[in-house]
This record gives C-alpha cells, structure tokens and sequence, in this order.
C-alpha cells in the first residue's frame, strides 16, 4: 500500500498560505496527518485520525480533506515553494541559539579596528538552526528551540550535503545563509573557538538554495564593507569574536557576538485592529502593564495580524510615551512571545536638551 502526501498553496488577495496533507502508515494501519499556516511560518498541525485505519478508510479521509481544500481554492501551485516539517514540527528540540546583544552606531569603531572581532552582513530573515540527524531527517529549528518547517529547496539542499551536523544561520525567503556550526558528524564544537567551527562548514555548490555567510577578517576589510553595506541599506552588522566558544542564549549585557542595526526595528503585541482600516494598534510592556506604541499599517498582499500577534516594525524613532514615528510593517514573528516585547528595545528621539 502507498503512502501519500500533497502540499497546496492559497495565494489571493491578501492570503499567502500553505496546507500539507499525508496519508502515512502508522503501526498495523493508516494515519492521515496535516499541517497548515502562513508560508514562511510555523506550521500548525494535527490529524484526522484519532486512531489508525485499514488503507482504504484511511485513503477515503485522504482525498476527501484535499477535494475540500481544492474546492476552497488552494491549488498544487506552481509558484509557491511548499514547506515541509517532520514528526517534530513543533516541538522542543532541545538546542538553543546564541542571541546576540546591540550596540549602537558609535561603538561600531572598536570592533572594526580590533582583529579579534571578524563581521558579517546580518540578514533580514528569521532565525534558524538546521539539524540533519543519522537516519537522514532534517529538522528546522527557530529561536525559541522549537522545530519548524522548512523550504523543500532547503530541505533538499541540506539532505545532499555529507554527513550530520546542526548548523546555525538565518533564513530569507526561500535562501538559508549559514554563520555557525555547532555539531559536525557527531562531535560538539561549542566549545570551539568560532574561527574553528567557521572553518568546519561545508563547501556548497553555486546556485544552492544554502550559502555560506560572507565574514570579513581584517581590519582594513571590515571598514571597506561596513561603508558597502551601509550604502545597500542592509539591516545591519555582527561582530564576532573568533576566539570565543558558542554559547547558548542571550549574555544579560556584552557578549562575544554583537549586532548593530542600521535602521530601528521592534517586536510588538497587536493590540487590535482598527476598524475599517488595513492596521493594527500595537503595545509593548513596561514593568507590569502593556502601553500604546501606536500603529501600523498592513501591506494589502499581507494578511492582517490578529490581537495576540507579534509584529516586527521598521521605524524611524519612538517619541517619549512609546509612539513610532513612520512606522513600517515587516512581519509577524511566530518566533517570538509576546512577553519579550519590552519597551526597553524602542529608540526614543533625543530631546534638544541632549
């Protein structure tokens, strides 16, 4: 008997969505199993089984969840990049990234000037660790230690590559730009110095849907490509030291690996929408108690966020009180809790006094 599965997008108005159905065996029987959300996201998923079914019962669940998500709209789509997960989409792998710390555009000329810091471009995507175990699986891993779907491009491009590893990069669009390696072929390189773990990535083929992050060594270099990136208006820098080893979550201040962002960005709560209108009120916390931070706008090909929802927005300065000026809407981060969204991370406009 033979197992199944179909990926389907939705792409219309402002709706961008993916759904994943699979007819697999399980034990003596069939399960069927889906997946659905934002393209890009975390998937949410469940099953229409509750217990397993003979082939042909199981089959019956099968085509019909698909002829109904067809009749809805949602096509094979040629366009449209399907995401995959695993048994382990959603759950806690277990493994935590190092986060980085900001420092603000005066401080960025210690680092430049010091060898023992190296610099690379910092992405303007999500977060994510990949993990390919012995048995060929690869997992996506966010932020938060949670395993989440993946690009099958991506997917693919990592199942061809020699050996298990959990590497550590950032995914933007349908590309997934490695910076750190943490396990290669069973040995744990936390605890090497980064220049070591850099030079145990792997080399990958032009064209490939992974790329290797470009890092700038020397002095000289890191000045020349740090006036480029400013000039493409890229979201920003990291700074790295190459002599420290990779550690878990983020340092209360310092660290060994830094970022400075060339524009304002924030995490924040949606608070509600706004009615009649393609925008959202948006919080932050401060101590105990969540305070306006204004609103932002939602592109029209964007569906709009709902109240519990945290947003990512580009914006100028914030004034004294919390409100963005020229807010920009950039995502919802399912990677991120509602309780991180501080008020502490806006940049406020300096007064005349200072």
């Amino acid at each position: 008997m033979q197992e199944q599965r179909t990926t389907l997008y939705y792409c219309a108005g402002g709706s961008d969505k993916v759904y994943s159905a699979e007819l697999v065996r399980y034990g003596e029987g069939y399960v069927v199993n889906f997946s659905f959300g934002r393209r890009g996201a975390e998937l949410q998923t469940g099953s229409k089984t509750p217990s397993p079914l003979n082939h042909d019962a199981a089959l019956r669940v099968y085509e019909r969840l698909v002829k109904e998500k067809t009749a809805k709209g949602y096509t094979p789509g040629k366009d449209g990049t399907p995401y995959v997960g695993t048994e382990h989409t959603g759950c806690d792998s277990g493994i935590r990234p190092q986060l980085l710390n900001p420092i603000k555009e005066d401080d960025v000329e210690q680092y430049l000037d010091d060898p023992a810091w190296w610099m690379q471009e910092k992405y303007d995507g999500k977060r994510l660790l990949l993990r390919k175990v012995a048995n060929g699986v690869i997992d996506g891993i966010n932020r938060r230690g949670l395993n989440v779907a993946i690009p099958e491009p991506v997917r693919l491009a990592a199942l061809s590559l020699k050996g298990t590893f959990v590497f550590d990069g950032e995914i933007v669009g349908d590309t997934y730009y490695i910076f750190d390696c943490l396990e290669r072929n069973g040995n744990d390189l936390r605890n090497q110095p980064y220049s070591a773990r850099y030079d145990a990535l792997p080399m990958i083929q032009s064209g490939s849907p992974i790329e290797i992050a470009g890092t700038i060594k020397t002095n000289r270099h890191k000045r020349l490509h740090y006036i480029r990136l400013k000039g493409w208006n890229v979201e920003g820098v990291v700074f790295k030291r190459h002599d420290a080893p990779y550690t878990p979550d983020r340092p209360s201040s310092g660290g060994p690996q830094l970022k400075c962002k060339f524009y304002a960005t924030a995490s924040l709560i949606v608070a509600a929408i706004n009615k009649g209108k393609r925008s959202v009120a948006m919080e932050a916390w401060e101590l105990d108690r969540r305070v306006k931070v204004g609103s932002v706008t939602i592109p029209p090909n964007v569906d709009v966020p709902q109240p519990g929802d945290v947003v990512e927005v580009r914006y100028l300065y914030a004034y004294p009180g919390g409100s963005l000026y020229q807010p920009t809407f950039i995502l919802v981060r399912e990677d991120v809790l509602p309780a991180e969204c501080g008020i502490g991370q806006l940049k406020f406009k300096k007064s005349n006094n200072e």
